[in-house]
């Protein structure tokens, strides 16, 4: 067993020495790939099982930064809704998990995922992901994703060029999407019956990377996006424009609800609104590296025109274009 750990430690890492020094290596985002999953075998890491294909993706730099940055979920106590893939779940039996402990899967062992979109605003980038190395593992669709302007077929919502435009420039954006099989705001409030209840839930986090370095992060919390916990975020979370631009003109909470990188959600139980900081009580814990994690780009182009959700989808969402949009829908 040692001999053929060995082994592969010894193939996978000649497969990265002949990429870095500039060998040409036939299908060399195959063998980034292979290699990166042949290091996975060998380390017997958490995260890591996804890194090939969000290398493949995005590219091997983009690609880790996306796998190193999800945040550890923090969930409220007394809930069990799980974020999934919808296209495995799309109901609370097989969405829900253990209420307490570290849980990386549901009760009916579907991993904990998150779908990714990320927006690279640096210079000599057009915005747009995947690039081109994307094409080798997603076909013709993910072909469609590189040549410029996005389209998702004929549907109005959908997937227009990222705006890179003022201070957007120079960023790279990361939106880590949760997908939940319904939102119940009030679940458990006596006599609130059905009130703030809906099917489909998404909801995200996203990372902010500057060219000074700065990592910022913020959280989608019902209408607006939210850092932490605060009454301050009252008229964030309820969509209302020009209170929440007054509460940030006067500092009570921070501009687009933007903060330093804390790299932690917490998940507020029922309505799975989030924050980067706060005082919830948690019972249960998904580290970030055992968070599933799925390229959305390529899923969107694929499945954005069969199916359809009770909450608009993240591709039309204004912030799929818009990494500095100030509302949720």
């Amino acid at each position: 067993m040692v001999e053929w750990v060995g082994l592969l430690a010894v193939v996978a890492l000649g497969f990265v020495a002949l990429v870095a020094v500039g060998v040409r290596v036939p299908g060399v985002g195959v063998a980034r790939a292979v290699a990166s999953r042949m290091l996975c075998a060998v380390a017997m890491a958490d995260g890591c099982g996804d890194e090939p294909v969000l290398i493949a993706t995005y590219g091997d730099e983009v690609g880790r930064l996306v796998r190193r940055h999800m945040p550890t979920l923090l969930f409220e106590r007394g809930s069990r809704a799980m974020p999934v893939d919808f296209r495995r779940c799309r109901a609370t039996a097989c969405g829900d998990g253990s209420m307490r402990g570290l849980v990386h899967r549901t009760d009916a062992r579907l991993p904990v995922t998150a779908f990714v979109h990320v927006i690279d605003c640096r210079e000599g980038q057009t915005g747009d992901h995947p690039p081109a190395s994307a094409e080798a593992g997603f076909g013709g669709e993910a072909r469609r994703l590189t040549g410029g302007a996005m389209q998702l077929g004929d549907d109005p919502g959908s997937l227009s060029r990222p705006d890179c435009s003022g201070t957007r420039a120079g960023n790279l954006y990361i939106q880590y999407w949760t997908y939940y099989a319904d939102s119940a705001t009030l679940r458990g409030v006596p006599l609130a019956g059905d009130a703030g209840y809906h099917r489909d839930d998404w909801e995200g986090v996203q990372i902010r990377i500057g060219l000074d370095g700065q990592i910022d992060q913020r959280a989608s919390s019902h209408h607006g996006y939210n850092y932490a916990q605060s009454l301050a975020n009252t008229s964030s979370d309820a969509g209302v424009g020009p209170l929440r631009d007054a509460a940030e003109a006067v500092g009570v909470r921070p501009r687009g609800g933007w903060g330093p990188e804390t790299r932690l959600l917490l998940v507020s139980g029922g309505s799975h609104a989030g924050n980067a900081s706060g005082f919830l009580r948690i019972d249960r814990v998904t580290p970030g590296r055992r968070v599933h994690l799925v390229p959305l780009e390529p899923v969107a182009m694929a499945y954005g025109r069969t199916y359809r959700f009770a909450i608009g989808a993240p591709w039309h969402k204004l912030a799929w274009r818009d990494p500095e949009a100030r509302g949720t829908g």
